[in-house]
């Protein structure tokens, strides 16, 4: 793209963000509750890109008129000056210009929502749960450590430890945009402790990412949804399995079927059900967007393919591998204990490298 597009295109950008401006302030747009909210969404997406812009048309024309000084100076002194800016002034052209063209790349608009997160024991029975929990285990302290909230919706149990599934629902700034590179198959090779012959076993667990929707991206007809109320199972104090506070949750146009029991009370179990259906309700079609952008890409970051293979844990040789950047460390440990930002920064970058590949073919 060439400077004079560029200018352009953030010309117009700048007067798009100046009318969003005035019509967030505009008493019919504020009544307009779903309208208000995406425009206030819009305008603060559009905020970094217009302030990179006033930076970048700065750095323009400071060096206009320091290539002017070094037309017109004649003293010595003032000359030497006037190079030293010049280059460090061209320096930082090429810095904000690749700063704005990330910018300019279309984001994803589910980015910035919270995500529902489900691990699934896959093949190797067992060891498969175990390994379920060691990847709810790694998430959490993740999470912990990004300031995010997590809370779990339901769980099934591993039989000698572990999950065989848990869902849960993790709140912060930016956490789909995030996390969604974990969507896929997650495979263990280590030696169970169920092996008594000390033979490497390999295992595997599925990870699923959703974007959470709210009650502006999905209106529910509740006469289209069947409620269940039903007993809470497994541990958790006096109240399970006395009380009736369970919730399952039919849409029956879909078929799509959720359940929540981690609260003590029905309606809490009951709300965060409606949002979770709402949820799967909603990634139908996101999905389809997915796989719309998995059908134009070479490469696996952030698609919509969740049964590929994305990561090996290797504990004999302490090393994580993610097949789709070919990135390996050998500190399984740090990794599995939360360590994982490295990794993410790393996808994301591979796929802001293509998605500007894209924009400029």
């Amino acid at each position: 793209m060439s400077k004079d597009n560029l200018l352009d295109k953030l010309k117009r950008i700048k007067l798009h963000f100046e009318e969003i401006g005035r019509q967030i302030t505009d008493s019919e747009i504020i009544a307009d509750m779903k309208k208000f909210v995406a425009l206030n969404k819009e305008y603060r997406e559009l905020e970094p890109i217009v302030e990179a812009s006033a930076e970048y048309e700065n750095i323009l024309g400071n060096i206009e008129s320091t290539k002017e000084i070094l037309t017109t100076e004649k003293d010595v002194e003032m000359l030497e000056l006037a190079k030293s800016e010049l280059d460090k002034l061209m320096s930082e052209l090429p810095v904000i210009e690749d700063k704005i063209k990330l910018l300019l790349i279309p984001s994803d608009p589910q980015d910035s929502k919270n995500a529902i997160l489900e691990i699934r024991a896959g093949t190797g029975g067992d060891e498969a749960s175990i390994f379920a929990g060691d990847l709810f285990r790694m998430y959490l302290r993740y999470t912990e450590k990004r300031g995010w909230k997590m809370e779990i919706t339901s769980h099934s149990d591993g039989v000698i430890g572990g999950f065989k599934e848990i869902i849960m629902k993790v709140s912060g700034q930016g956490v789909y945009g995030i996390l969604k590179y974990e969507s896929g198959v997650h495979r263990v090779q280590r030696v169970p402790q169920t092996e008594t012959m000390g033979r490497i076993h390999t295992s595997a667990a599925t990870v699923a990412v959703l974007p959470e929707a709210d009650e502006f991206d999905v209106e529910l007809n509740m006469n289209d949804i069947r409620k269940d109320v039903f007993c809470s199972s497994g541990p958790g104090g006096q109240s399970v399995n006395t009380t009736y506070s369970a919730i399952r949750l039919t849409h029956i146009p879909t078929g799509t079927v959720v359940q929540c029991q981690d609260e003590k009370s029905q309606i809490k179990n009951y709300e965060k059900a409606l949002n979770e259906l709402r949820t799967r309700i909603y990634d139908i079609e996101y999905q389809k967007h997915l796989n719309e952008i998995a059908g134009k890409r070479k490469t696996m970051v952030s698609t919509g393919d969740r049964s590929a293979k994305i990561r090996t844990y290797n504990y004999p040789q302490s090393r994580v591998t993610d097949h789709r950047i070919n990135y390996t460390m050998y500190n399984l440990p740090a990794f599995i204990g939360g360590d994982i930002q490295e990794c993410l920064d790393l996808l994301q970058v591979a796929e802001n490298a293509e998605q500007l590949k894209e924009s400029e073919t």
